[in-house]
């Protein structure tokens, strides 16, 4: 599992270095074609990464409802962040992967509630989620590489 968890890092050490010296402007434009933006992409992660592996651990989820609520699945950005609120996203950002690899490795997975993902591949375990995970934040990735051609 480590590689997993480095595989994680790595992902969001990408991430943040590609929006590195983008203004709070910049990181909400959503270009024509689009349906989010930036920032909206990054608190996705956070939030799927925390719903994935936490809340179908049934563990509390480390982030707030309310970022929940707003960059789950299925949602689109009809906020923008104050720069304060998107500094704390980006230290969830970054700080959040050493934290799972620390719940791992202290054995708080201990259950998992089947999900079958929109691409049909079915989460039955944390390792799973871990993997599918990395999978979805690489996506994600490409698509915040797209978005800042148009910013």
């Amino acid at each position: 599992m480590k590689t997993q968890f480095n595989i994680l890092r790595k992902g969001r050490e990408l991430a943040l270095k590609s929006i590195d010296g983008l203004t709070l402007e910049q990181l909400h434009i959503i270009p024509e074609g689009f349906n989010n933006n930036i920032a909206w992409n990054i608190a996705h992660m956070v939030v799927t990464q925390q719903l994935l592996q936490y809340r179908m651990s049934e563990k509390d989820c480390l982030v707030s409802d309310e970022l929940i609520e707003a960059n789950k699945k299925g949602t689109k950005p009809t906020t923008q962040f104050t720069q304060e609120e998107f500094d704390e996203v980006l230290e969830l950002f970054a700080g959040l992967p050493d934290t799972l690899e620390e719940d791992y490795e202290a054995g708080i997975f201990t259950e998992y509630k089947e999900y079958t993902s929109s691409t049909g591949f079915v989460l039955d375990a944390i390792d799973t989620a871990i993997a599918f995970n990395n999978f979805h934040e690489g996506l994600h990735l490409g698509v915040i590489m797209s978005l800042k051609k148009f910013v």
